[in-house]
């Protein structure tokens, strides 16, 4: 059995595993417990009632969070011509197009999102053994596969989040630093609860959304009172 630290001790005092927090009182408690000598992510994960294996039941979208994600995000972007001076011009880290390819097969992913115009998916739907597993591939029902690349980096670089359903039915990511406002934490976590929730696929049977906790890096979870949390 795995030691629980001094540290991680402390910060479950008061927490009660078994009762839900309204969204705000579990804001305070994540962001009193981001006591790590780095700016913690705050992480919130959801079970939803769903089995991805259907495909009427996958549930997938992005969601752009109020106050950005606090991170720095690399874009590359798959676009030739005036669309790849455009992509370099909006800010993009990495613009190419078969070249880029070749870096991405011998290894070379140095970026965090993707984002390719669509006379480009011939040759990026070759890297979907490889972009796909790390949840990078590019894809028009999230907005990454566009014409308008300028909105696309902005977007991916403002804040933000795509999400998509995990085998056990659990949708998790980051949506903040410990050292955001509590408000500013609360704004994002109400933005991507909600963006989950209108992503409630035809297919879903019962109850959708079944738990939501939110924790810190290094943080114990703390579940959320869901009404609260969608309750603007």
């Amino acid at each position: 059995m795995a030691k629980v630290g001094k540290r991680f001790k402390s910060a479950i005092e008061g927490i009660d595993k078994k009762q839900v927090y309204s969204v705000s009182d579990a804001v305070k408690m994540v962001k009193e417990r981001a006591t790590a000598k780095f700016d913690e992510t705050v992480e919130v994960a959801i079970n939803l009632g769903v089995d991805p294996r259907h495909a009427d039941q996958m549930v997938r979208g992005v969601v752009t969070l109020p106050a950005g994600t606090g991170r720095t995000v690399r874009v590359a972007v798959f676009a030739r011509d005036a669309k790849a001076d455009e992509a370099k011009a909006a800010g993009a880290d990495i613009v190419g197009a078969e070249d880029l390819a070749e870096l991405i097969q011998k290894g070379e992913i140095n970026f965090d999102r993707c984002i390719a115009t669509p006379d480009m998916m011939p040759v990026v739907g070759r890297l979907g053994k490889i972009l796909g597993p790390r949840g990078m591939m590019p894809n028009p029902r999230v907005g990454t596969v566009t014409a308008d690349v300028t909105e696309a980096i902005k977007a991916a670089k403002g804040g933000s989040v795509e999400f998509r359903v995990e085998k056990a039915g659990v949708i998790q990511a980051g949506i903040g630093k410990a050292s955001f406002t509590e408000s500013q934490i609360e704004e994002n976590v109400r933005a991507f609860v909600g963006a989950v929730m209108k992503a409630k696929p035809e297919g879903a049977k019962g109850a959708y959304m079944k738990r939501v906790a939110m924790s810190s890096t290094m943080g114990p979870g703390v579940r959320l009172d869901i009404s609260s949390v969608l309750d603007a």
